[in-house]
């Protein structure tokens, strides 16, 4: 049974390595506790108030009392400094405005650069002074140098770890003790400070030293979640100012209503972005940039994500359910293992996108999506369904894009061998029967590349099978010709497969579709296609109205089927000649290729030589089933297919 803490008074505690799954820790006050390495795996924060104990925060306060009189006092040494260029008496006017022109010089980079940048200026200058100056001049501008940097660096971490864990009237006080010290001098310092440790809090990147440092004082004897496992945890409302979440294990925690999320220790988790700590407290993110983000196991349920981007970005375990993703840009983004149940995908932009068997699109609302970014020259980039009229009925884009799961992609360059590619991929199902491989798409990629796609049996190792297949086929391509034909021994299935990659090379796109499990390669087997995943050739095609006329006058020339009720050829074709015309989800280069199929399944029926005839037919039907494989099976063309595909192929004497 789960441990009930809620409510109570924690501080100071140490539960550190203990197995707290599913605890119960609403309400209470954890200022202080030690949960380090712990298994927190669903336990319950929300409302908790984590940070420091009153303690710390009293050594905070005094830490802060000492830096400020630090900062005093060296801006007492600033402003003797500067005062010399009223001593008319004295040898260092000149030291006195050398002292001055480097403090502004200093102010300036700061402000424009940030403290890093300053810091680097002034160890160049600290060394060129004793390096290239003499007497008085060069103690005033090395001197200036190191105590303007000195005073802002302490000061600024005065405020700012007053802001970041004690109370305001620290950072008062400090102000009071710097300018009692200084005077005119170091008000203008002061005020200086005040705005760097400002702009750092408020998470400015030119300045995030002082805050890094700022608040990892601040999270000392803080919350410490150091190393825990807080998957799927609930931070609702909770309080986690000063906390440490270094080295934290955060998949799907939620963050919603955080109160001072900004001021916890964040590693190198997602916290660390300032952007998405805003996104896990709102939950809005409309319009932002996630470009190449690691947001590995981040929970945005129900987030509003419309028109984000996400191009490049790590998404994979994150729970992603009833977020509305409308228009969002998920080029690359990778979604292993997310859960998208129920997300809302309209006008979402997949180029490339990274789903696997893993990825969960139970219930994903979409009416279209589109497989490329959008130009100024193409706003609408090849979108599905096809037709701009027509939208994606419930559960139809899990059936449109599930085809793609699962398969080990065998990508080929620089010189495709099809002989052994053929035999490399016998050897490869032969070697791993328990994989149960399956080519299901041949895509030709450039010139002379081509990816290979082959469907695995779940929990198949496709790392392992990739290495091996290429490690055989790197050998083989190296023998020459006379050696890969010994190896064949006039192996049909090889000579099959090896026939259909060299079909797929002289091909702007290629699919095949044998009768049985390539485990035994007799045959292969089509459950997708590269429409799915808009990586396929972009071949110009000829006007569809021309080549359906051209399929219209071939069909006119086969006799007429004798009996009625038993349509023959022509028939046939005339009726799936008609199914792809009318087709919404096939794209016009699809028709295109289809309709040229019909017209050589037509000549072929003229064709008196029946071994000719049959060998032409079954390679057309087979390109067919290739092209119609992948469309969602409420497509009128499937069921259309389904039945007149085996007619015909039952009438070439192929059945």
């Amino acid at each position: 049974m789960a441990l009930d803490f809620s409510g109570q008074n924690l501080r100071g505690r140490n539960f550190k390595g203990q197995d707290l799954a599913g605890a119960n820790f609403s309400y209470a006050d954890i200022r202080g506790a030690n949960f380090t390495k712990a298994n927190l795996t669903g336990t319950n924060f929300s409302h908790a108030k984590a940070g420091l104990q009153r303690r710390w925060v009293i050594s905070l306060v005094i830490i802060s009392f000492l830096l400020s009189g630090l900062s005093g006092f060296l801006w007492t040494f600033n402003g003797y400094l500067v005062s010399q260029i009223f001593n008319s008496s004295s040898d260092d006017q000149s030291a006195g405005w050398v002292a001055l022109i480097t403090l502004i010089a200093f102010f300036f980079i700061t402000i424009r650069q940030g403290i890093i940048a300053s810091l680097g200026a002034g160890a160049v200058a600290f060394a060129g002074a004793f390096a290239g100056a003499g007497g008085a001049v060069g103690v005033a501008f090395s001197g200036a140098v190191v105590v303007a940097i000195a005073f802002a660096v302490a000061l600024a971490l005065a405020v700012a770890l007053a802001v970041a864990g004690a109370f305001a009237g620290a950072g008062a006080f400090a102000l009071a003790v710097a300018g009692a010290f200084a005077g005119a001098v170091a008000g203008a310092g002061t005020l200086f400070s005040i705005y760097i440790s400002w702009r750092a809090m408020k998470g400015d990147q030119k300045h995030s030293l002082i805050r890094n440092i700022a608040i990892a004082f601040a999270a000392t004897g803080g919350t410490s979640f150091r190393g825990a496992n807080l998957t799927n945890a609930d931070f609702t409302q909770a309080t986690l100012k000063s906390t440490d979440f270094r080295n934290t294990i955060l998949i799907c925690s939620r963050w919603h209503q955080t109160k001072m999320l900004d001021r916890v220790r964040p590693g190198s988790t997602y916290l660390q972005n300032s952007q998405v700590r805003q996104l896990l407290v709102t939950g809005q993110g409309q319009d932002k940039n996630f470009y190449r983000e690691n947001l590995r196991g981040i929970n945005l349920q129900s987030a509003n994500l419309a028109d984000a981007s996400f191009i490049g970005a790590d998404l994979s375990e994150a729970n992603l359910q009833d977020a509305d993703l409308s228009r969002a840009k998920l080029k690359q983004t990778q979604l292993d293992g997310t859960d998208l149940t129920g997300a809302t995908l309209t006008g979402a932009y997949i180029e490339d996108w990274g789903i696997t068997n893993t990825t969960k699109l139970h219930g994903v609302r979409c009416e279209y999506v589109f497989m490329r970014l959008p130009t100024k020259e193409d706003p609408d980039p090849l979108r599905k369904p096809d037709n701009k009229q027509e939208v994606f009925a419930d559960g139809d884009f899990s059936d449109f894009i599930q085809p793609i799961f699962d398969t080990l992609d065998l990508y080929h360059n620089q010189g495709v061998d099809p002989r052994a590619v053929a035999i490399a991929f016998k050897n490869l199902a032969e070697n791993h029967p328990e994989a149960e491989l399956e080519i299901v798409a041949m895509e030709k990629r450039g010139d002379d590349k081509i990816l290979l796609r082959a469907k695995t049996a779940a929990g198949s190792d496709k790392s392992q099978l990739s290495a091996e297949y290429f490690d055989d086929y790197n050998q083989l391509k190296a023998l020459s010709q006379s050696q890969q034909l010994l190896l064949i021994e006039k192996d049909k299935r090889i000579i099959s497969l090896e026939n259909m990659v060299d079909t797929a090379l002289k091909q702007p796109k290629f699919y095949t579709q044998g009768d049985t499990n390539m485990s035994d390669i007799s045959g292969i087997n089509i459950e997708g296609s590269s429409n799915v995943s808009g990586i396929a050739g972009n071949n110009s095609i000829a006007n569809l109205g021309t080549i359906s006329g051209n399929v219209s006058i071939a069909l006119n020339e086969l006799p007429d089927a004798t009996d009625a009720e038993k349509p023959g050829i022509k028939e046939l074709l005339s009726q799936l000649q008609d199914a792809i015309v009318q087709s919404t989800y096939l794209s016009e280069e699809d028709k295109a290729e289809a309709l040229e199929q019909v017209n050589t399944l037509a000549e072929a029926g003229k064709n008196p030589q029946e071994s000719t005839k049959q060998k032409t037919a079954k390679t057309a039907i087979t390109m067919l089933k290739g092209i119609f494989t992948g469309l969602p099976a409420v497509a009128s063309l499937v069921e259309s297919t389904n039945k007149l595909l085996p007619a015909i192929a039952k009438l070439f004497g192929l059945g």
